[in-house]
C-alpha cells in the first residue's frame, strides 16, 4: 500500500482530532474491517528521528481511526517534521500505512512559553 499524503499543519498548543475513514474499494462501498487490528500514529523530526510523539488513536470500528493531538504532547513536538498512521493487523502481523505526510507546527501566542 502506498500511504495517501496528509499534511498535519498544528497550532501549537491546540487540541487537534481527526478521523481516518478506510475502504476496500475506490468507490468508498466496501469498509476496511479494523476487527483485531492495532493502530498507531508517530510525528518525528525526520524519518528515523529521535524526537517522538505519540499521537493518540482510537478505533471506532468498523473502518474508523480517530487520531489526537493533546495541548501536553507538544512539549516534545518539532515545528517542522514527518507522521504517518500505520496499521498492523494482529492474526497476520501485516503492516498497512495508509497516511503519511508533513507536519508543521505554527507557534501559539496566548499561554506560550518560552522555547
Amino acid at each position: 500500500m502506498t500511504p495517501g499524503k496528509y499534511d498535519l499543519n498544528l497550532y501549537r498548543g491546540d487540541t487537534n482530532i481527526f478521523r481516518v475513514v478506510l475502504w476496500t474499494d475506490d468507490l468508498l462501498t466496501v469498509a476496511y474491517s479494523l476487527t483485531g487490528c492495532v493502530v498507531s500514529a508517530e510525528i518525528r523530526e525526520k524519518s528515523g528521528g529521535t524526537h517522538i510523539v505519540f499521537l493518540d488513536v482510537r478505533i471506532i470500528l468498523p473502518n474508523t481511526v480517530e487520531v489526537t493531538m493533546k495541548p501536553s504532547m507538544y512539549a516534545g513536538c518539532p515545528t517542522k517534521g514527518v507522521w504517518d498512521l500505520q496499521i498492523t493487523v494482529t492474526a497476520t502481523g501485516e503492516v498497512l500505512t495508509p497516511l503519511a505526510g508533513f507536519v508543521t507546527v505554527t507557534p501559539d501566542v496566548t499561554g506560550s512559553t518560552q522555547l
